[in-house]
Order: C-alpha cells, then structure tokens, then sequence
C-alpha cells in the first residue's frame, strides 16, 4: 500500500471538507444527510450498479473523518452505508440489492444494525435472538439494547440466531426488519450524552417476516456467501467496516477539538505571549496531533486491507485503528479542553460536548479491553483467561 493519498482522495477530502465548514457544529443532521446523499458522498463505497460510487471503505472513512473534523460527523455513516450497506452488496439476494441500496447510497433510505443484547455485551456468540421457521415465514424474538437511529431508520438489519437441524447449535443470521413490522418495538435509552443520533432497546415479540427478508435468501446464496449458512461471515464482513468508520470518527473528532485548540493557543496572549509559544501548552498539543497521525495511518492500513479484500487481515488492523483512534480521540479533547482553561467547559466554543462524546470511541462498538483481548490473543498467541 502506498502511504500517500491519490489525487482523487486529495479531491474527496477538499471537497467533504467545504461541504462540513459549511454546515458547521450547529448543523442540521437531516439536511447535512440530504445534502451529503445528494452528492453522493453516503454511497461513495457501494457499487456503481446501485447508485454508489463504487469506491471502498477507504472512502467512506475519508468523508465520515472530514465532516468530524468540521464539527459536524454523521454517525450513521457507520451504520447504514458502512455496515449494512457493505452487507447487502456483498452478500444480499439481487432483490435485496436493489431495493435498498441506491436508497442507501443516495441517504433517501436509512438502515440501523441491532446486535448488541442485554446479557452479550461484547461476547456476539451469546446472542439469544431467535429466529424459527413457521411454514414460509421466519419468526423472530429477542431484546437489542444501545441500537442507534432506529427512529430515523427505514429498517434494521438484525442479527439472530437459526437453530442448526443437523447439530441442535444456534447459528448467526442476519434479517431486514422494516421500522413498522407488527411486533417490532423500541424503547429510548435516556443518555447523558446528548447526540442527533438517540440510542433504542428494541423488542422483537414474534416479529413475523417473509423468507426474502433472510439476508442472502434460502440455505445458501452465491457459492454459499449468503442466507443461513454465512451468518457468521456476513457478520464480521460488517464489523470490520464498523471499526474501521468508528475509528474515522475518533480522528475527526480530535482533529476537531486540536484544530480548535491550536488556534486558542495562538491568540490568547498572557505577558505579551501567546499561550502556544510555552512548551507547556504546545508539546502537548503536538503529541495529540502525533497520536491522530499515527492512528489515522493504522485506519488507512486497515482499509486498504478490508477493500482488497483481506478480511483476516483486515481484522486484526481495525480493531488496532479503533483502539488508537479511541486513545488518541479522548487525549486530543482533554487536551483541547485544557488548553482552553474555563473557556474550554463554554458552549462558544463547543468542546466540553466532546469530553462525553470522545468517551464512545473507546467504548464503542467494541471496548478497549476487548481489543486488547484480541491482540493479545490473535496476533500474539497468548491463552485465553475465558
């Protein structure tokens, strides 16, 4: 891979950029939505036979980080085009292609993703969402809790569990649940973090669906990538974008409040000095920028694997981008915040938002301690402790 972007991602970046300066911090999320679908920046990673641009993860990240570091990200990026929408183009029947990803790509149609259970957590192997088979139709029942965007959602695509015939086990699969199927509830999860994006527990009391809403249709679909026997691969197809957009929005975020920061650093004059011209105040600010450009390196890396299609590899980079992303994001803001002194906790300049919002680089969608398991376990073969 090559460590300096291409002309056309240069392009991407100026271009996302002017689009987020003009909207701002006091955005309005749906017409930022509108506006961003309109010029095809949501659907810059599907394919161009479904109205995307037929670009990768590479892309998407690129637009989600530029309108972050404008102050205004756009969480659903992770959701509907990064997740659900790479699921559907990768594994969906053509039916299910066609119905909604140009509707995803042009942000007229909006997907959330509901895997995470009360009792899970971060262990994806203890989901108890059920789903059987009653004649033609498959019924579904189960809890999801912290599912962002239900309310704005046209559909959720959820991750259950069949029962395996042959061995009795329970196996991963994935279903389109549209917003208003009979059964399908939602509850709103009352957050002190206050963010456009509102977080849902959601019910499925014997939701009843139709056999096409099986991503991938029937026992197997295309050489067996899709319907009930690649549950599991469909679901880490999407997790790996997961954290490789998630960790976009970490480095948005810092790149945000630094930007912020650096510019205090260099007005606010105490003694006929600028702030930023003591060590104190500016060695800080360049460590954060360091640990954004570090991890913002591991995110590129990460992306380029997933989009040549190295989802092993792909894994183990994402998971170490987010971690970084998380770190760095959280760092840079504290430091922003800092910097600015009591100025720093002022809705003017809008950082103390962030000192909560940082936080969900690291603890979401999968914590630091579980990546930290992961490494410890994947790449460096040490024995598990569960």
């Amino acid at each position: 891979m090559t460590l300096t972007e291409t002309q056309e991602h240069n392009s991407l970046r100026d271009a996302v950029a002017t689009l987020g300066a003009r909207h701002g911090r006091d955005h309005d999320r749906a017409a930022l939505w509108a506006e961003a679908g309109k010029l095809g920046y949501l659907g810059v990673n599907l394919p161009t036979a479904y109205g995307g641009g037929g670009g990768g993860i590479t892309e998407l990240s690129i637009v989600l980080e530029e309108l972050g570091a404008a102050g205004c990200p756009l969480l659903m990026l992770v959701v509907s085009p990064a997740i659900c929408g790479t699921v559907i183009a990768r594994f969906g029947t053509e039916a299910q292609k066609q119905e909604w990803l140009p509707g995803i790509a042009d942000g007229t149609r909006t997907m959330a993703f509901g895997i995470t259970e009360p009792d899970a957590g971060s262990n994806s192997h203890r989901i108890t969402t059920t789903a059987r088979k009653d004649g033609g139709d498959w019924v579904l029942t189960g809890r999801k809790v912290f599912i962002s965007g239900v309310d704005i959602a046209d559909a959720t695509l959820i991750v259950g569990r069949t029962e395996d015939a042959r061995t009795g086990k329970l196996k991963p699969c994935l279903f389109i649940v549209p917003r208003d199927t009979p059964g399908f509830g939602r509850r709103l999860i009352d957050m002190e973090l206050h963010a456009a994006e509102k977080q849902f527990e959601l019910t499925l009391d014997d939701v009843r669906l139709p056999a096409d809403a099986l991503v991938g249709g029937g026992p197997s679909h295309a050489f067996g990538s899709g319907g009930e026997d690649a549950g599991l691969l469909q679901l880490f197809a999407g997790l790996n974008p997961e954290r490789i957009m998630t960790a976009a929005f970490g480095i948005g975020m810092g790149r945000h409040a630094l930007a912020k920061a650096v510019a205090y650093a260099r007005d606010r004059t105490v003694w006929k000095t600028p702030i930023g011209a003591h060590q104190a105040i500016a060695h800080p600010l360049a460590q954060a920028h360091i640990d954004l450009e570090l991890a913002r390196l591991m995110m590129r890396k990460a992306a380029h694997l997933y989009d040549a299609g190295d989802d092993v590899g792909a894994g183990e980079a994402a998971n170490m981008a987010k971690y970084a992303a998380g770190e760095a994001c959280v760092k840079a803001v504290d430091q922003a915040v800092h910097t600015l002194g009591g100025n720093g906790l002022t809705r003017e300049f809008g950082l103390a938002s962030l000192v909560t919002a940082s936080r969900v680089a690291r603890i979401a969608p999968v914590s630091r301690e579980m990546i930290l398991n992961y490494v410890s376990h994947q790449t460096l073969g040490l024995p598990k402790s569960y």
